[in-house]
């Protein structure tokens, strides 16, 4: 949760989120490139609104938080956000999706490293994303970086949809279409 003084922290999940669990992943780091560290998180609110709630909040924080401390020694600042609504056709799965890219920067390193941020919603689930970037890394390794999380991030968002459509929901909810 970032709070009020734009510090991220982990808090007891609130009463209108029924779950959500996070996995890191690491690119390890080699010869004179620095390590990836990318991280999933996937949420289950107890409604659509709850999820398109979400949505609306990280949109704000970027508004509200333009540098956020991610811990004690890394932040991220001048970040960017593009969000699409599903009408847009901007992808074929979420109703909702928010793109947000910035600087990540260590306490005590001279050089800021990309950042990057993805967010979509399917009905009540938020699938969520980030990628930071090791020093050394190309333009192309980023590049494929960043198309391998939106995959990732697509092929969960996808299997909610379908588990959706499985368990007898029509896809899209009300006003979502």
């Amino acid at each position: 949760v970032l709070g009020e003084d734009c510090l991220w922290r982990r808090e007891p999940l609130p009463d209108h989120v029924l779950a959500a669990l996070t996995r890191a992943f690491v690119l390890p780091a080699s010869a004179e490139k620095e390590a990836v560290h990318v991280s999933l998180t996937v949420t289950v609110h107890r409604d659509t609104v709850g999820g398109r709630r979400d949505m609306a909040v990280s949109l704000e924080e970027a508004l509200r938080c333009p540098e956020q401390r991610l811990n004690a020694t890394q932040r991220v600042r001048e970040l960017y956000s593009q969000a699409s609504a599903f009408g847009d056709q901007r992808n074929a799965v979420a109703e909702d999706d928010l793109t947000e890219s910035g600087e990540w920067l260590v306490d005590g390193e001279r050089t800021a490293r990309p950042f990057d941020w993805f967010k979509l919603r399917v009905g009540p689930v938020t699938v969520a994303a980030t990628a930071r970037y090791g020093a050394g890394r190309t333009a192309e390794e980023q590049a494929a970086v960043v198309t391998d999380v939106l995959k990732g991030v697509g092929f969960v968002a996808a299997a909610v949809d379908r588990r959706g459509s499985l368990d007898g929901a029509d896809g899209k909810a009300d006003g979502d279409e």
